[in-house]
């Protein structure tokens, strides 16, 4: 048994909004009942931060594990590791959450496999049996479970989300609730990415009204299969990142956060962000100007020698 009295309640953060679904689950894990929740989104739109967030808010202590292929029992229930030279028996995080009360993090959990079938028992309230040290752990009260995912455990049929997997129907039954998280509403975006340039010294709420724009019609344009890649919150704090580190030139600051994407995507997103942002356009227009003249003023000289 573990005897670490590491603090396990995530850090605030300053610069995060609360919406959507993160008054749900503070009333879940502030009823000290038992009630795994299976979160599900695409890609980048908070939901791992938020269950984090809301522990932080209320002081609970949250065991995060990011979930694999590889992810056995021994990574999850504990196993024999080697200490000081000797064997001997270490908790993994379900069990650690379990003895403390704490939330339980499955993150990307969609990517486990028949693996996690050791969950079954725990999923359901129960103590789980520690064949490996003869012993029963009981779940402290406040102990529960959170998972997130990018699909509903039921693969990735457009192959978006390669390594998720079709997980087991028993064990998905399990989780008494399924919440689904969207992208924040436009006005609760531009808070976040407000907060997020604030805190860098850099506010340009003009910056993250177009940024926000462009990326609801990227997601518009997603949903309806013209476009095969998204803007996603977390890229947007990204590129606010990339704005107050390269001289708030915004051009660099997108470019650099859209490399990510294939030629021809990076391309046409970028294409599509300079149609709304009316800075860079100007700003273009005025280089261009400044370019003829240069030439002007060199045809001049050449045509007076």
């Amino acid at each position: 048994m573990n005897t670490t009295t590491v603090n396990l309640v995530p850090k605030r953060n300053k610069n995060f909004v609360a919406w959507g679904h993160f008054k749900d689950i503070r009333a879940i894990i502030m009823s000290q009942k038992f009630v795994p929740v299976f979160i599900t989104g695409l890609s980048g739109n908070g939901k791992t931060f938020m269950v984090e967030q809301v522990c932080a808010s209320i002081g609970k202590e949250c065991v995060r594990v990011n979930i694999t292929r590889e992810t056995d029992e021994d990574d999850l229930l504990g196993g024999f590791r080697l200490k000081d030279g000797n064997t001997v028996f270490e908790d993994g995080p379900v069990v650690t959450a379990m003895r403390r009360g704490a939330v339980l993090l499955l993150d990307e959990v969609d990517l486990g496999t028949e693996k996690m079938m050791c969950l079954q028992p725990i999923l359901e309230g129960n103590p789980v049996y520690l064949k490996k040290t003869n012993e029963v752990v009981e779940p402290a009260p406040g102990f529960t479970i959170i998972a997130t995912a990018n699909t509903k455990g039921q693969g990735s049929v457009s192959g978006k989300f390669i390594g998720t997997n079709i997980l087991n129907e028993a064990f998905l039954e399990r989780f008494s609730f399924t919440l689904e998280q969207e992208y924040p509403p436009a006005a609760t975006e531009k808070n976040i990415l407000n907060k997020q340039l604030g805190d860098d010294g850099c506010e340009d709420p003009d910056f993250s009204n177009v940024l926000v724009q462009w990326a609801n019609l990227t997601r518009d344009s997603y949903a309806s299969g013209a476009c095969s890649e998204i803007i996603s919150t977390r890229r947007l704090t990204h590129i606010c990142q990339a704005y107050s580190i390269f001289g708030m030139k915004r051009e660099k600051a997108v470019k650099i956060c859209l490399n990510r994407f294939d030629e021809d995507t990076k391309e046409s997103m970028f294409e599509f962000y300079t149609k709304i942002d009316e800075k860079i356009q100007t700003e273009r227009a005025e280089a261009a100007a400044k370019k003829q003249e240069t030439l002007n003023k060199k045809d001049e000289e050449a045509s007076a020698a």
